[in-house]
């Protein structure tokens, strides 16, 4: 077999490493809810070097689990920021590192321009460039006093990897 082929016989055997991403300074889990919920705030998926992060949907909840922000959609929105950039930074990654989110909003035609108003200056604040993708849902929330929930995915590696021959990175080292 060529090395090529070696590789990805070796990585299809190779056993996936996942584990649970928790943040107790920014939010509890919600296992210990008072009315307790079976999910993880997101997983952690090792792929020989390429880390995704798979966020669960987020909202405006403080490290008690309560719901904090009642009734004031930038804020909840804030919060929810907020409680997954803590989440990030718990495993090393940034907003730069998310490629996709699903945002969802219990009235989207009363809330879709404040939500994009805040999302536009959150984004600007982080720099990011390019945007993630994102697509944005009406529901019900899991809480009837949450207007706002966002699950992300985020990729990096753990691991440099060299600049193909001449890349334009490969050509400023």
């Amino acid at each position: 077999m060529d090395l090529l082929g070696d590789i990805l016989e070796t990585m299809a055997h190779t056993p996936i490493k996942k584990r649970a991403i928790a943040n107790h300074g920014v939010l509890s889990e919600a296992f210990e809810y008072a009315k307790p919920s079976s999910f993880s705030r997101g997983m952690r998926i090792d792929l020989n070097g390429l880390v995704i992060l798979l966020i669960s949907g987020t909202a405006s909840i403080n490290e008690r689990g309560e719901s904090v922000h009642i009734g004031d959609f930038r804020a909840q929105l804030r919060r929810t920021f907020s409680n997954i950039t803590g989440l990030l930074a718990s495993e090393g990654a940034t907003w730069h590192d998310i490629v996709r989110t699903t945002c969802y909003l219990r009235d989207i035609d009363r809330d879709y321009n404040v939500f994009n108003e805040e999302r536009t200056a959150f984004f600007k604040e982080q720099g990011l460039d390019p945007l993630p993708a994102s697509t944005g849902i009406q529901a019900h929330l899991c809480r009837p006093e949450l207007l706002v929930e966002i699950e992300a995915i985020a990729m990096f590696r753990t691991e440099k990897v060299a600049a193909p021959a001449g890349s334009p990175a490969e050509e400023t080292q």
